[in-house]
C-alpha cells in the first residue's frame, strides 16, 4: 500500500502539498502523521522516522521498496505513476512552465515563509500587516506571487493556475494559507483563485484535519503563547 508520512498537518506546508495533490487526484493512498516534538537528534520525530527518510524529513512517499522525499521528487513520481490523471498540464510549454514556477516556489519566496509561517488555525492579520510595512522583502515576495498568479489565471483562464488542477495548485495551497492566515492583501483575480483552492475537496480535508488537531507545538510558534481552545 503507497503511504505518505506527513507532519502536523496545521504547520506541515511541505507535507500539505504532496497530500493534497493525492487527495484531489484520487490517488489511494494511507497516511502516515509523525507529530512534531521537536527536530533534534533525539526527538521522537527523528527516531519516527530513522530508517524510513535518509533526510529525517517529511513527507516521504513510500510504496513497498521504494522511498522518494522531497515533494518535487514526489510530485514528479506520481505524474510518472498516473499519466491518466494530467498532474502536470498537458500543452509541453505550459508543462515547463508549471514545473519553473513550482520550482520557484521550492526554493524561493523565503521572506515571506519566514515571516509568515503556515498555521492554518491561527489568526494573525496584525502579524501580517507589520510584516509588509516592516519587511521590503516580504512585500516583494508577496508583489511576485501576485504577478505570477495573475499572469498564469489570464493566460490560461482559470480556474486554476493552468486551467485545471495541477502540481502548480497544489504546491501553491500552503501559501493560500498563509495569506489567510495573515491577512495578506492580494488583488482580484488573485482572491478569487485564493477563494477556489480553498474550497477544493482536499484542501478543506486537510483544514479541517488542521483545525482539529488542537496540538500546539511552542517551536513552531512564533506569535503565539497557547493555541485555539478545543
Amino acid at each position: 500500500m503507497r503511504q505518505l508520512w506527513i507532519g502536523n498537518k496545521n504547520y506541515s506546508s511541505w507535507s500539505m502539498r504532496p497530500w493534497v495533490l493525492m487527495r484531489e487526484a484520487g490517488i489511494p493512498f494511507e497516511e502516515v502523521m509523525v507529530r512534531f516534538d521537536g527536530f533534534g537528534p533525539d526527538s521522537a520525530f527523528k527516531q519516527r522516522l530513522a530508517g524510513i527518510s535518509p533526510t529525517g524529513k517529511v513527507p516521504v512517499l513510500v510504496e513497498d521498496d521504494l522511498v522518494v522525499w522531497d515533494t518535487l521528487a514526489i510530485a514528479e513520481t506520481l505524474a510518472e505513476q498516473f499519466p491518466d490523471r494530467a498532474l502536470w498540464p498537458r500543452e509541453p510549454r505550459a508543462r515547463a512552465h508549471a514545473r519553473s514556477i513550482c520550482a520557484e516556489m521550492h526554493s524561493g519566496f523565503m521572506a515571506l515563509r519566514a515571516a509568515c509561517p503556515m498555521n492554518i488555525e491561527a489568526s494573525l492579520p496584525e502579524v501580517g500587516a507589520l510584516a509588509l510595512r516592516d519587511k521590503p522583502a516580504v512585500r516583494s515576495d508577496l508583489q511576485r506571487l501576485t504577478t505570477l498568479w495573475s499572469e498564469l489565471l489570464h493566460a490560461h483562464g482559470g480556474p486554476m493556475l493552468f486551467g485545471d488542477f495541477s502540481i502548480a495548485d497544489a504546491y501553491f495551497a500552503p501559501v493560500v494559507m498563509r495569506i489567510q492566515t495573515y491577512a495578506l492583501p492580494v488583488p482580484e483575480p488573485v482572491a478569487g483563485y485564493v477563494e477556489r483552492v480553498c474550497a477544493l475537496p482536499s484542501v478543506r480535508a486537510w483544514v479541517d484535519d488542521a483545525r482539529a488537531e488542537h496540538d500546539f507545538r511552542p517551536f513552531e510558534e512564533p506569535y503565539r503563547l497557547h493555541g485555539n481552545p478545543a
